[in-house]
């Protein structure tokens, strides 16, 4: 990867960049000039979500980068309440509406239901996805996945028509979830990290200073560029327009085998504490 345009194949062969610029936690306000910021700065690949609330300011964003629509990849995802068939399909309606976009690039169920608030959480995911993949087959959306969920939410999914594209799960230092990693190499899912950067908690981390700056990079280039290397799409997020463009420069290096060795060994230090399993929302 030699920049932001570069990009990876998911496996129904659409093309998704190679870092994304993230949006949660960015109010509404801020989300226009943000995301115009980023396209500045040469992100093509950026990320909402409904409940982030910011999907108006989002889309003003990228009206006032000017920017071709086909240049760039937007993603977004259907909320927990508006799960199943009927809703998915009003969901993404809306979301569209509130971006001022056509189609989506890729649309990802947030969060799987789970058998801790609900006895039929297969039917309920089965139910979404097939409004998902409706979507997709009529154009509406160019790729369609999924967001937090682990090898046994995605089980039934895999057996459809239409399997996941993408997995966007929290992955950064102390949290890799090698196990559903793994489960998404085996069946050519694309793994996604939302908080590459532990909501901040990666900059404070001395091992992690200390390694950055045998490269004369922050411990934020550094987490970003230690996602790809491990072929893991990053989605770091800034409001900061100096920031936004630090943790765009993160190809003129290359991390060593035993310093990647070293990170991937690290202890669970900044996690959200966010468990699909276990999630009462």
């Amino acid at each position: 990867m030699k920049s932001l345009e570069d990009t990876l194949r998911l496996n129904n062969g659409y093309e998704m960049p190679c870092v994304g610029f993230g949006t949660w936690q960015t109010p509404d306000d801020d989300a226009a000039r943000a995301v115009s910021d980023a396209i500045k700065a040469g992100y093509r690949h950026i990320d909402t979500a409904a409940c982030y609330e910011n999907e108006v300011g989002v889309g003003s964003g990228i009206k006032q980068s000017g920017i071709e629509r086909e240049k760039l990849f937007v993603t977004s995802k259907v909320w927990n309440t508006e799960r199943g068939y009927k809703k998915t399909l009003a969901a993404f309606e809306k979301t569209l509406s509130d971006l001022g976009l056509d189609y989506l690039d890729l649309y990802l169920i947030h969060w799987p239901a789970s058998s801790l608030r609900f006895e039929n959480w297969k039917e309920i995911n089965l139910e979404t996805w097939r409004a998902m993949t409706e979507l997709y087959k009529a154009g509406k959306i160019k790729a369609i996945g999924v967001s937090n969920f682990l090898p046994h939410h995605m089980e039934a999914l895999v057996k459809t028509e239409v399997r996941p594209m993408v997995n966007q799960i929290e992955y950064h230092p102390g949290l890799m979830w090698n196990d559903t990693v793994e489960y998404c190499k085996k069946h050519d899912i694309l793994v996604e990290a939302w908080s590459p950067l532990g909501t901040g908690r990666m900059l404070e981390n001395e091992e992690l200073k200390a390694i950055a700056a045998k490269y004369g990079k922050s411990a934020a280039q550094l987490c970003i560029r230690w996602c790809l290397q491990n072929g893991v799409v990053p989605l770091p997020k800034s409001v900061n327009s100096a920031r936004i463009a630090e943790n765009a420069d993160v190809f003129d290096f290359e991390i060593d085998k035993e310093d990647m060795e070293k990170i991937n060994a690290m202890p669970n230090f900044g996690g959200s504490g966010l468990h699909p399993d276990e999630v009462n929302f």
